[in-house]
């Protein structure tokens, strides 16, 4: 499959009341009966989710005996900001197994908050792998490491124990086998999947199909939105504002959401421009027939001149057709 020929334009950039870029991308929406309600460009096209992953890695962690409190479980599922909350969380779950900082592999970065960022740099302080946005997940491997006996110095390895277990746990989750595994920014093995299998995962772990796992995960980042981003995030306000939706953001252009009652929406914009995911993510929920009302004013993606909001990007209209229910 030529990636090139499976995406089709999905979100314009205005300024100035002038177009100046075209997004392509691949969406795909799943109804209440896991059939798909519509799609734009081909929903089987193969990419990484990226941390979008994040949610079905820590299912697969908590059948593997992972027990934690719901935020900290919903840290495990994060791509977090760095702020105070996040890294005592992180702290959190490495002190569940007995651990401290120094056990993570992670990559070494400063918050993705930029208050936080700043505040780092101000003390004097530079890049770790706990202030990076995986360190949630990375704690949460080395805790389910501890519980199974399993070697910390090579967890990140695809063939260590835990990313065996997590390999073979995802084909019942998304419903077809992992078509490549390459390494994340973090350092973790990065699985291929189709986005159809994306969209499937995400619909598992939010009806129950994804058994007491997934539930645990479903419930702990329903119930802890600002864990899983940040107060400023679109992630976390998308939970937020549209009642019981899980979703989860990833690198490159990835996003994916789902409701108990089987709707279920992923997405990858072919050019990895994060900026276009939430226009698009809205316009597909919306398109389901799901009421994004309170959270669309939240999520807007202006573009500035000078400083001043002078255009923005918006899914490109009739993109879905008409609207499912």
């Amino acid at each position: 499959m030529n990636p090139t020929e499976v995406y089709v334009p999905v979100a314009l950039t205005t300024r100035s009341g002038f177009p100046e870029s075209v997004h392509f991308g691949a969406v795909v929406a799943l109804d209440r009966d896991g059939s798909i309600a519509f799609s734009a460009g081909d929903p089987t096209v193969g990419m990484y989710p990226r941390s979008s992953n994040k949610p079905m890695q820590a299912a697969a962690m908590v059948s593997a005996g992972l027990s934690l409190p719901p935020d900290l479980l919903a840290l495990v599922c994060a791509s977090h900001d760095g702020t105070v909350m996040h890294l005592d969380a992180a702290r959190g779950i490495l002190a569940h197994a007995g651990l401290d900082e120094s056990a993570l592999m992670n990559t070494l970065d400063l918050p993705l908050d930029p208050s936080a960022a700043e505040a780092v740099l101000r003390s004097g302080g530079g890049r770790s792998a706990l202030q990076m946005n995986c360190s949630g997940k990375h704690s949460g491997m080395l805790a389910t490491c501890v519980i199974n006996g399993w070697p910390l110095a090579s967890y990140l390895d695809a063939s260590h124990p835990l990313q065996v277990h997590i390999t073979e746990s995802l084909p019942a989750l998304i419903g077809e086998r992992v078509a490549h595994i390459g390494v994340d920014g973090c350092g973790a093995p990065a699985h291929v999947l189709s986005l159809l299998g994306l969209a499937r995962g995400f619909r598992n772990i939010a009806t129950g199909a994804a058994g007491a796992a997934g539930t645990d995960v479903y419930e702990a980042m329903t119930a802890n939105p600002t864990m899983v981003g940040g107060s400023r995030r679109d992630v976390t306000r998308l939970m937020q504002h549209v009642p019981g939706l899980v979703a989860k953001d990833g690198a490159d252009g990835v996003f994916a959401a789902a409701l108990p009652d089987g709707r279920a929406v992923a997405l990858k914009i072919s050019d990895g421009a994060n900026r276009a995911r939430p226009p698009v993510m809205l316009a597909a929920l919306q398109a389901l027939g799901i009421d994004v009302s309170n959270a669309a004013p939240l999520l807007h993606e202006y573009v500035r001149g000078h400083g001043q909001v002078v255009g923005e990007v918006t899914a490109i209209n009739g993109l879905f057709g008409a609207s499912h229910g």
